[in-house]
């Protein structure tokens, strides 16, 4: 099965200010007793989204109304940090985020969300801040990712992006899934299989 061609990503955006936020704080260890994925969008950022004496919201950027259509993350540096747990990108995807802006990723946060189709362009720091304030001024705006021109466009402007080549490639031709690639090539690994004498 064919899965999507990733070209580019595009919609409303939240700064969600910070350099090394880990995947601690994208998805608390407490919630990842769950069988599947599902429901885990619902915890993202949870706790900075809510006070842990009261349980309501706080101001954080994810809490504010301005940015409740977001689909796009913009952030710092070495983003994704921590521990190599998957359910980071897959809270992130389940939230309802289609990508990640930031000025760098861990490399295991990077390689789970290309898995789950999620594109994780880097820009630098000025330009970061540069989509930050833009985004802040009019949160009403689209944001555009551009993986074949590599720019990320808003408003009247752009920026230059970035990301490692096998990835973004991988997403433009619709293999970003390993296990996809493995189903749609059962018959192949059978084969394989079947060819060695120790199995």
């Amino acid at each position: 099965m064919a899965l999507e061609k990733i070209l580019r990503r595009s919609g409303k955006a939240v700064p969600v200010v910070g350099d090394d936020i880990d995947t601690d704080r994208i998805i608390p260890a407490r919630f990842m007793k769950c069988v599947t994925f599902d429901g885990l969008g619902e915890y993202m950022f949870y706790d900075v989204r809510f006070d842990p004496d009261t349980g309501k919201k706080t101001a954080h950027n994810l809490n504010d109304e301005r940015f409740k259509e977001a689909s796009i993350i913009i952030s710092g540096s070495n983003f994704g940090c921590g521990s190599s747990r998957e359910h980071a990108p897959q809270a992130i995807a389940k939230a309802g985020f289609v990508a990640v802006i930031a000025e760098g990723y861990a490399e295991i946060f990077f390689g789970n969300s290309t898995q789950l189709g999620i594109p994780c362009v880097n820009v630098s720091h000025a330009d970061r801040l540069k989509l930050s304030q833009a985004v802040e001024e009019d949160p009403a705006q689209e944001i555009i990712i551009d993986l074949e021109k590599m720019v990320v466009r808003y408003g009247a402007g752009e920026v230059p992006c970035a990301m490692r080549e096998a990835n973004r490639q991988a997403l433009m031709s619709g293999d970003w899934d390993p296990l996809q690639e493995l189903i749609d090539n059962a018959d192949k690994a059978d084969a394989v299989a079947a060819s060695l004498n120790y199995i």
